[in-house]
């Protein structure tokens, strides 16, 4: 078995393909927008932003704005900070050092969904 996609949920499609898009520079594999819908090439994986709509039930509007639990990769993770931060994306705070020895910023897209940067440990 091999984890390949993650899903995002979103209320603003057209903002969150462009934050992914263009903020983010990942590049886009599948415009499904018309259908609620798109799909960003993520590395080794896909991440689908999909919407949730706004009439739709409260479990549905409940995956809007939450922690993930996804990381991106990037070999300079206050270098990547930095420009982010400078293109208004939102974090909880600079970079930190973990007890394992890599370093995390966290930061949230449009919706309020929460993402972050990883730097691993040089081993």
């Amino acid at each position: 078995m091999q984890l390949r996609t993650a899903r995002i949920f979103v209320g603003d499609l057209p903002g969150a393909s462009r934050f992914y898009g263009e903020i983010l520079g990942l590049p886009l594999k599948a415009d499904g927008s018309r259908q609620g819908y798109c799909v960003f090439d993520a590395g080794p994986m896909s991440l689908v932003v999909e919407h949730v709509d706004e009439s739709a039930p409260a479990p549905d509007q409940a995956l809007i704005g939450r922690f993930t639990g996804l990381s991106f990769d990037v070999a300079d993770v206050q270098s990547k900070f930095s420009q982010l931060a400078a293109l208004g994306v939102a974090f909880t705070g600079p970079p930190e050092r973990q007890d394992w020895g890599g370093l995390l910023a966290t930061f949230r897209d449009p919706a309020g969904n929460e993402l972050q940067l990883v730097q691993q440990p040089v081993r």
